[in-house]
């Protein structure tokens, strides 16, 4: 189990412009999100939050993209590079916003044995950063990448599901239209046009060419 201690909210120092809160304690994941059980992709998925979907906001760390969330009852960690809050009648990322979105401060003092990340395991591809939607426009770029990719057949994903590869972490949680490094071994999925591999805990379905996160196999 962890915890969290809750810090007091600070103003963005030197700001020109007065914070606004976290409307109503939500955010909204503008795609499908991992929920984890601490904040890190290595830690273990919980859950997964729909696209377009509300959940209660307790706060976000203050040097980490990690957000405490909740989500019809079950509580843990999402990327608050994919969540987002209407400000000024424009949805925005609330992590990269916080000198404009009023969040709550949090510091994780929970166990961190259960994550690949700190127990080392994450082997030598570790610090390389996903590619993406990140700071994109919401429901733009990211919209685009994931409004055209087709859904592959089942024979495709069984094939991923039994044909596992070492998993690769790195910096970034992984979503559907997110790019994979140059350095990520692609593995063909025989007679259909993809490639897959194994990122954050998940195995990925990836379009080759562009090395394009197209589908999580879950």
């Amino acid at each position: 189990m962890f915890r969290t201690t809750l810090l007091a909210a600070t103003l963005f120092a030197g700001a020109a412009f007065a914070q606004t809160p976290l409307a109503g304690g939500q955010a909204t994941a503008f795609t499908d999100l991992n929920l984890r059980a601490g904040p890190g992709v290595g830690y273990p998925i919980v859950g997964v939050i729909p696209a377009n979907t509300a959940v209660e906001v307790a706060g976000c760390l203050a040097a980490e993209s990690w957000c405490r969330v909740a989500l019809a009852g079950t509580e843990g960690w999402a990327s608050g590079d994919y969540l987002t809050t209407v400000l000024e009648d424009t949805p925005v990322v609330i992590y990269p916003n916080r000198d404009r979105v009023t969040v709550e401060t949090l510091t994780y003092e929970g166990d961190t044995a259960g994550n690949a990340a700190a127990g080392g395991t994450l082997g030598a591809i570790t610090g390389l950063v996903l590619g993406g939607p990140v700071g994109a426009a919401v429901g733009g770029a990211l919209g685009a990448a994931t409004g055209a990719a087709t859904t592959p057949e089942g024979s495709v994903t069984t094939y991923v599901l039994e044909n596992p590869r070492d998993q690769v972490y790195l910096d970034g949680e992984v979503v559907v239209g997110a790019t994979l490094p140059e350095v990520v071994p692609l593995n063909p999925v025989p007679d259909s046009g993809y490639s897959y591999a194994y990122v954050n805990g998940v195995p990925v379905l990836v379009d080759p060419a562009g090395r394009q996160v197209v589908q999580i196999v879950r």
